[in-house]
């Protein structure tokens, strides 16, 4: 959600911690009240407090909330606290570009995508051995008789069609071993998002353009990924891309 320091166009990183502004938990209370039909499983969050301040939908209340440095912000070092032209300025006099230039004390891109790299690993283990525990506690049979296939529905109606929202789940059941709400930062998610497309080959909605796959989501922006692990193989995971930075929310 929106900070003062993100209206006034101020860089935050990590060394910053902002409070949300009046209009970032009007916007907090949007995304919330939109997601408060999905059913959750986990719920991670970067623990800066920009995004600690983000509330719980009413079938999230009894999970924790599990804050994780690996969400946190890019760190913008010495520009930290300084208004986004300084960072232009630092970029051009280095005669780099913006987006990719490392300002003194800061994380190079690499850096950002190898946080987001570990921290996805880590999400993809913990469905594996979500699903392990449950045949080993239930058996197979169980599955289909649990959580009601309207608990996982997403409200995307609008910005994907049902071909993109079942070629994601390959024709299965949309009861999923593991259904994970993660909070974090726009920069951060940008170089996720290059990490999903280069490295793990990512199917983007058909509709989706080269500026927007490069844009940093709005103030809560929602994005929407099905991953699929078949047989638990955590090195090749299939992930397809519902919708990517809407805000029809807001």
């Amino acid at each position: 959600g929106e900070t003062r320091y993100n209206k006034d166009k101020i860089l935050q990183g990590q060394g910053v911690d902002e409070p949300l502004s009046a209009t970032g938990f009007r916007q907090a209370n949007a995304a919330g009240l939109f997601l408060s039909d999905v059913k959750f499983t986990h719920v991670f969050s970067s623990d800066l407090l920009r995004a600690k301040q983000a509330k719980k939908n009413k079938f999230c209340k009894d999970l924790e909330i599990k804050y994780d440095a690996r969400l946190r912000e890019r760190k913008y070092g010495v520009a930290e606290g300084r208004p986004l032209t300084d960072l232009k300025a630092m970029a051009k006099a280095a005669g780099e570009q913006c987006p990719s230039f490392t300002p003194s004390g800061g994380e190079t891109l690499d850096e950002v995508r190898e946080r987001a790299r570990d921290f996805f690993e880590f999400l993809c283990r913990l469905a594996v051995e979500l699903e392990k525990k449950e045949q080993d506690m239930h058996g197979a049979a169980s599955r289909s008789s649990g959580a009601s296939e309207e608990q996982f529905v997403f409200p995307w109606t609008n910005h994907c069609s049902e071909a993109e929202l079942s070629s994601g789940s390959g024709g299965a059941s949309k009861i999923l071993d593991a259904n994970i709400l993660v909070v974090s930062h726009g920069a951060y998610m940008r170089n996720w998002m290059g990490y999903f497309v280069s490295d793990l080959n990512c199917s983007l909605p058909t509709n989706l353009t080269k500026s927007q796959l490069s844009s940093v989501s709005p103030n809560t922006g929602v994005s929407h990924f099905v991953i699929k692990l078949e047989n638990g193989n955590l090195l090749k995971p299939e992930i397809t891309c519902v919708c990517l930075n809407q805000d029809s929310h807001l």
